[in-house]
């Protein structure tokens, strides 16, 4: 896993914004980053996992990792003295969230280190990316050497597209270079448009997968599509569960998908899963998985 690790200060509002006034909220600071949030989703249901990223020398920094190896993850982390952890600001409310962002350390992700910890970690099977590595110029390299590092080796790959706005600022056709030859994109709706034009969530699937191996389009409560190389095209439901924050919402399914996909299920029972994850997370607040794992609440 190689990607972000922020601080959430998550505002879940209790209604619009009111500019130039007052809005009631309430705050929680969490913590948060797309590859943290899926490697802890990972963890959440055991599987192995490995992150690799960069935070600051800072509190947050010590928090952040702190909280993702009690629940199990692997940090492959660099700590910058100069540099502070990343922060983003999640305003969240009617089923939506917006985000404002400082990636802070994040940027300072090398290439150097990612190749050294691929070397680390002689038994990985799969690389994912979080395509916020790609979308900015301070760490877009690191993203290009993770995916071209984890092929060398044999590795199956994935990348999740991250976000609409700084999709649509680096161009589609950079972005779908960059990604080339990777066994499976993830997308939600918008992104798809971006890097798809217009059409069906079907449509945007089959015309990604000559980009991509395998490409999911997530839909949000429109459930989700997979497209193959085959021509195969599996489409799932979403499960109907109250909300109450969507933040992490994406990196859950994607959680969910990764574990089953690359132990061999086939794309209706890795939607399925992928499906599930999704649901428990929009029933929390925050982008993290709950402190009991599936087992504990099973029992």
């Amino acid at each position: 896993m190689v990607g972000d690790i922020v601080t959430d200060v998550l505002a879940l509002l209790a209604g619009p914004v009111s500019a130039g006034s007052d809005t009631s909220a309430d705050i929680r600071v969490t913590g948060g980053g797309q590859a943290a949030n899926t490697a802890a989703w990972l963890a959440w249901q055991g599987s192995p996992v490995t992150l690799v990223g960069a935070v600051g020398v800072d509190d947050a920094g010590t928090s952040r990792l702190a909280e993702l190896t009690a629940l199990g993850v692997r940090c492959a982390v660099r700590r910058y003295p100069d540099t502070p952890t990343g922060t983003v600001v999640v305003l969240a409310g009617d089923g939506e969230r917006t985000m404002v962002t400082q990636r802070g350390a994040n940027l300072r992700l090398t290439p150097e280190h990612v190749e050294a910890a691929l070397g680390a970690s002689a038994d990985a099977t799969h690389l994912h990316l979080s395509a916020y590595t790609l979308l900015d110029a301070g760490s877009r390299e690191a993203g290009r050497r993770a995916l071209a590092a984890a092929r060398g080796r044999g590795l199956t790959t994935s990348v999740d597209a991250a976000s609409a706005e700084p999709l649509r600022r680096v161009g589609a056709a950079a972005f779908l270079e960059w990604v080339r030859g990777t066994d499976l994109l993830l997308a939600n709706a918008d992104e798809a448009a971006v890097l798809a034009g217009p059409g069906s969530p079907v449509e945007r699937a089959g015309v990604l997968t000559g980009v991509a191996r395998h490409v999911v389009v997530k839909g949000g409560a429109a459930g989700a599509v997979w497209a193959g190389p085959d021509g195969e095209v599996v489409s799932a439901p979403a499960r109907r569960v109250p909300v109450r924050d969507v933040t992490g919402a994406g990196d859950a399914f994607a959680a969910g998908l990764l574990a089953a996909w690359t132990a061999g299920a086939a794309p209706a029972e890795a939607l399925d899963r992928a499906a599930e994850l999704g649901a428990a997370a929009v029933g929390i607040l925050g982008a993290r998985p709950p402190a009991r794992r599936p087992a504990d609440v099973d029992g």
